[in-house]
């Protein structure tokens, strides 16, 4: 091909990709441009021939106005005008964040993890730009990317930080993100390098928690249903939304680290019960950084990247619900309405209301683990598709794993942290146990619809009863039946005793406590440091 047949084939490619966006403004841009051939009718090319998204009988409409309200979202944005109700939300969500960042540090996983980083640091030479403490069981410092990238896979480790919740039932309940960790892990990371006051921290925070709830809320729930990890995809944003508030981006440079946050967004769901789901949220915080970083640098990238045709929420989302996102940011934020629920498990949040009431069921009729002839579990497929795993050989997979669950509550009346472990998963009482365990389908309950996470737990035992019972859709942790302020502390002494001793998990939940009254976040950090 010669060099004037290449042009020439450029030019019509770039007359079709203005042609079908017409309409679309950049932020601060003019009016939109033309097509390249302004007497076309309308559904036709340049070249003249129709193109097959924009012909009269099947004209599409692409996303449109995001990017500009997220950007003038995290622009202004400032703590005097955030809700006191937000701010006390944000402190629960942050005690159970650093509490299951302290615990995930201790897995096989986030060693490895800190292993590479400890293995750049020292290609590095110096250390002069390890600025950010990673927390953990070591003493440990990076730069402020690398720290969020150990944090965040920490904070997923166990998979026991909080759950979006949905604000209407035509969203699959459960399956949004993980909101904290993401924002929670580059706010850290980059407050912490440049000695922020508590209080931007947390303004911090809560604005990259907002853009990722509503993002994940207007984005339509194929991009879930279809493979992607929400956490890992739009937590980036999240990360890259705190990043830019903390080092004061410019509309301009925001906007272009949405960009490159949007060209960086990635995670699967084949990898569900593998150590790279954890990574899905350190690679989120990380990747949200490098975009700030670089945008802060005079890095570009596209000015609608949200939006049109070819921006995120149609490329990887089919589409969004715009009014989810414009103008509902901050209106009201989504942590106080409809707020989070705080896992009771460290596991597949979907298995939690089952667990309750296998835990119910052999309490009330006291069945012991080798009364149980049989146990079956009927649900629906937004429980029995991701909790995929029909025998758990490792901890990983029993976070994804029905009958590892009823397992541990039958022989442990508990399933916590401590039987979380590949000992305990892959001991002879319990690969028994899960061997007499059936998941079924159950079209009656599928009929219900996936805005609560409904089953039903059926126990037959070895002298021929039978016992029943049903999932609570008012669970624990739940809106309905949220954690209490003792059941917080509890949760963030039992993650922390991990890493640290008594006095300083009392230490450091005074100071997550009155956060926003902190001088500098490093007090926090250097509070739970190893």
């Amino acid at each position: 091909m010669t060099r004037k047949e290449f042009l020439k084939m450029t030019s019509l490619a770039a007359g079709t990709a203005i042609g079908s966006t017409v309409g679309v403004r950049s932020p601060g841009a003019g009016p939109a441009a033309a097509p390249a051939d302004a007497t076309a009718p309308a559904g036709t090319r340049s070249d003249g021939a129709i193109h097959p998204d924009q012909s009269p009988a099947g004209r599409r409409s692409f996303p449109s106005g995001v990017t500009n309200a997220i950007v003038a979202f995290i622009a202004h944005t400032s703590f005097d005008r955030i809700p006191e109700k937000a701010i006390v939300e944000a402190r629960r969500c942050l005690i159970d964040g650093f509490g299951v960042v302290l615990a995930g540090a201790t897995v096989r996983g986030s060693a490895i993890v800190r292993h590479y980083i400890k293995g750049l640091e020292r290609c590095a030479g110096s250390g002069a730009n390890s600025t950010a403490s990673v927390l953990g069981p070591e003493r440990l410092r990076a730069d402020a990317a690398r720290a969020a990238l150990a944090n965040g896979a920490s904070g997923h480790a166990m998979d026991f930080d909080d759950t979006q919740l949905s604000s209407s039932s035509d969203r699959v309940f459960g399956l949004l993100t993980h909101p904290t960790v993401p924002a929670l892990a580059a706010s850290l990371a980059v407050g912490e390098r440049l000695d922020v006051p508590g209080r931007l921290f947390v303004e911090a925070f809560l604005t990259g928690f907002e853009v990722e709830c509503k993002m994940a809320e207007a984005i339509d729930p194929d991009h879930y249903q279809r493979g992607f990890h929400s956490t890992g995809t739009i937590g980036t944003f999240a990360a890259a939304a705190s990043a830019a508030k903390l080092m004061k981006l410019t509309p301009g440079q925001i906007t272009h680290a949405l960009g490159i946050a949007a060209s960086t967004s990635s995670g699967i769901r084949v990898n569900f019960g593998s150590m790279t789901k954890p990574l899905h949220a350190g690679r989120a915080a990380e990747n949200g950084i490098v975009a700030a970083e670089l945008a802060a640098r005079g890095f570009t990238a596209g000015d609608d990247p949200l939006d049109g045709e070819w921006g995120y929420f149609q490329v990887l989302g089919g589409g969004a619900d715009v009014p989810r996102i414009v103008p509902a940011l901050g209106q009201p934020f989504s942590i106080v309405s409809p707020g989070v629920s705080f896992k009771p498990y460290p596991c597949g949040s979907l298995g939690h209301p089952t667990m309750d009431a296998m835990l119910k069921l052999v309490t009330d009729h006291d069945v012991k683990a080798d009364q149980i002839a049989r146990i079956r579990v009927r649900a629906g497929s937004n429980i029995l598709n991701p909790l995929r795993y029909r025998t758990a050989k490792t901890e990983l997979e029993a976070k994804f794993c029905l009958p590892f669950m009823m397992a541990s509550i039958a022989l442990r009346r508990r399933a916590g942290i401590r039987e979380f472990t590949d000992e305990f998963v892959s001991s002879t009482a319990v690969q028994a146990l899960m061997a007499r365990v059936d998941t079924i389908f159950d079209p009656q309950i599928e009929a219900r619809g996936f805005d609560r996470m409904r089953s039903v737990v059926e126990v037959e035992a070895t002298d021929g009863r039978t016992f029943t019972e049903a999932s609570d859709e008012r669970y624990r942790g739940g809106p309905e039946k949220p954690f209490t302020r003792t059941d917080l502390h509890e949760k963030f002494t039992d993650c922390a005793s991990l890493v640290l001793p008594p006095d300083r998990i009392r230490r450091a939940l005074e100071l997550i406590e009155s956060v926003e009254t902190l001088k500098s976040i490093r007090e926090l950090t250097q509070a739970m440091e190893a």
